[in-house]
C-alpha cells in the first residue's frame, strides 16, 4: 500500500513538473499569425524555439493587444511573442529575445489607387481608414488628413467595399488575410508607411533562456525551419487570391 502511494506521488509531482515547464507567451495580433488550429505563423514559431529548449510553448491570444502586454509584463503570462524593440525601456519586467521574430510592415491597402506611399504626406489627398487606438497611425495623420475610426479589422475593410474610404492602413499579413476572407481583390501600396523589426519577449523570472530562444530562432533561420514556417502561413498569401483562407 505504501508503495502504491508513492507511486502515485512520483506520478503527480512528475504532472505538476510537466506542467509548469509549459510557457504561455501572449499576443493580440490575429490570423495568419494566430489560428484557431495553432497552425498560424507565431503558433507554429513559439512552439518549435522552444521545443529545441526542451520546454512546452504556446501562445496566449487576447482581444486586446495591451491586455497581452500586461500579462507578460506582470508575470501571469511568460512573455509577449511579437513586439518593437526597446520595450524593455519601458517595461522593466521584460527582457527582449535578441534574435527578430519577423519584419512587420504597416501599409496602405485600395482598391482603386496604385498611388506610391513613399511617407504619410502621401495619403493627404485621401480618405482613410485605421482601427481605433494603433498609435502608429494616429501618430502620423494630424491635421489636413480625412480618417475615420473603426473597431475592428472586419469593419476597416467593410469601409473599402462600401466605398467609404479611398484607403485604409493596417499591418499587411493581417490586412491580407482579411482582405482574402472577404473576397476583396485589394491593392496593397508600396512601400510601407512603417517597417519595423519584431520581438519576442520574456517575463524576467525567465531571463536564462531569452539568450538559448534567440539562439535557437537563429538556428531554424539557418536550417530552413523558419522559411517552411513563413512559406505555410505568411508568404502563401502573396499568391493568386483563388481560395480564401
Amino acid at each position: 500500500m505504501i508503495q502504491f502511494l508513492l507511486l502515485l506521488l512520483a506520478l503527480f509531482v512528475s504532472s505538476g513538473s510537466q506542467a509548469a515547464d509549459k510557457l504561455f507567451i501572449g499576443t493580440g495580433v490575429g490570423a495568419p499569425y494566430v489560428q484557431e488550429d495553432r497552425q498560424g505563423f507565431l503558433d507554429l514559431l513559439v512552439a518549435e524555439v522552444f521545443r529545441r529548449l526542451g520546454q512546452d510553448g504556446e501562445i496566449q491570444v487576447y482581444a486586446s493587444a495591451e491586455r497581452a502586454l500586461m500579462n507578460a509584463n506582470s508575470g501571469l503570462d511568460d512573455g509577449d511573442a511579437m513586439r518593437v524593440a526597446g520595450l524593455e525601456t519601458i517595461y522593466p519586467n521584460l527582457v527582449r529575445v535578441p534574435e527578430k521574430v519577423v519584419d512587420n510592415d504597416f501599409v496602405a491597402y485600395s482598391l482603386r489607387h496604385d498611388t506610391a506611399t513613399p511617407a504619410f504626406e502621401a495619403l493627404r489627398p485621401y480618405a482613410l481608414g485605421y482601427i481605433v487606438g494603433w498609435k502608429i497611425f494616429e501618430a502620423n495623420l494630424g491635421a489636413g488628413f480625412q480618417t475615420a475610426t473603426v473597431q475592428d479589422a472586419e469593419q476597416l475593410f467593410t469601409l473599402l467595399a462600401n466605398d467609404r474610404a479611398d484607403m485604409v492602413l493596417f499591418e499587411e499579413w493581417q490586412g491580407r488575410w482579411i482582405a482574402r476572407k472577404l473576397g476583396l481583390p485589394v491593392k496593397v501600396l508600396a512601400p510601407p508607411l512603417v517597417h519595423t523589426e519584431m520581438f519576442m519577449y520574456l517575463h524576467r523570472k525567465h531571463t536564462a533562456l531569452a539568450a538559448p530562444a534567440a539562439e535557437a530562432l537563429r538556428a531554424m533561420k539557418a536550417d530552413g525551419t523558419y522559411q517552411g514556417i513563413a512559406e505555410r502561413t505568411l508568404l502563401r498569401l502573396l499568391q493568386p487570391q483563388d481560395a480564401r483562407p
